[in-house]
């Protein structure tokens, strides 16, 4: 039954992701107005966190912010459909990527890099970044296996059409060894802009003017395998048209002090939220866990901006 039903939500999800993508935007303008009106998917969370954010904003700019926002998600919904059918060559002219050069150069010479990126713009079509590499290695990003094993097998399928490895966060340690040990060079993008959960909490940042646990692994991973550190810097040049940009974050992240590296992601983030803050997730309830309640649980402090 259950493998049954697969099939059914396949089938259907490939059919959709047949139409062009001029008649999935008119299908996304719909969605648009049954969310955002009728539905109201998270609204009040949405708004909060905005307003949060950006407290120098008047309301009238807060609303128009949510607007865009709700407008680019459910671009980002069809546009995610498109990509169970989308071909190479439309891909690369939809999702481009600069500063290459020096990534292939550090790839060719047998050193791997990760790739930090955010929950911005579409990041599942950052996936097709095998077809813009074009030097042997391995393009992989770190995923959370889905609650829904459905959901997760269809994601898995879907990110992988353009070469791409998905690796389980169980296993980056395993896969990054293995690699290693094959002598094959990887590129690794890491989505750190998540909650960690709370014994995973250790670092706090000043974040969209929020006290805001975040992430540290990536730092780690970083340093214990001395990869070479770049930020994907993703804008929207307009409808299904996206430009990604490596930045250099360190050479020798090693030599940074103790979360150098992750702060200098969230200094990054931060300014390309600023940018375009419509583009990113504001649907994630990101600021859920509080400091207060953290040290009430473990009663020990974090360390907050030492970097």
């Amino acid at each position: 039954m259950k493998k049954a039903f697969y099939y059914t939500v396949f089938g259907l999800w490939y059919l959709i992701s047949l139409l062009p993508l001029r008649v999935l935007y008119v299908i996304s303008d719909g969605l648009f107005y049954l969310i955002y009106y009728v539905v109201r998917y998270r609204r009040p969370l949405v708004r909060r966190n905005l307003t949060d954010s950006f407290p120098d904003k008047t309301v009238k700019e807060i609303i128009r912010i949510e607007k865009d926002f709700y407008s680019w998600f459910c671009d980002y919904i069809v546009e995610t459909i498109k990509l169970f059918s989308m071909g190479g060559r439309q891909m690369k002219k939809r999702m481009r990527f600069e500063g290459l050069e020096q990534v292939r150069e550090t790839l060719k010479s047998g050193r791997s890099c990760a790739l930090y990126l955010g929950h911005y713009c579409n990041w599942e079509w950052v996936t097709s970044l095998p077809l813009s590499i074009g030097c042997d290695a391995v393009c992989a990003q770190i995923y959370h296996v889905l609650e829904n094993p459905m959901f997760d097998k269809l994601f898995y399928r879907l990110r992988g059409r353009m070469g791409a490895i998905s690796i389980p966060m169980a296993e980056t340690l395993r896969y990054i060894v293995k690699y290693r040990n094959e002598g094959k060079p990887v590129i690794i993008g890491f989505i750190a802009d998540q909650t960690p959960f709370w014994n995973n909490i250790h670092y706090w940042t000043d974040f969209l003017n929020h006290d805001t646990p975040v992430l540290t692994g990536t730092e780690r991973i970083a340093r214990k395998y001395n990869l070479k550190t770049y930020y994907l810097d993703v804008r929207r040049e307009r409808r299904g048209r996206y430009v990604a940009e490596f930045k250099l974050m360190s050479d020798a992240p090693q030599e940074l002090s103790e979360y150098g590296l992750t702060e200098l992601y969230w200094r990054e983030l931060e300014a390309t939220i600023r940018r375009q803050p419509h583009l990113w997730l504001w649907t994630h309830n990101r600021w859920k866990r509080t400091r207060k309640e953290w040290e009430r649980r473990f009663d020990l402090p974090a360390k907050k901006n030492e970097a």
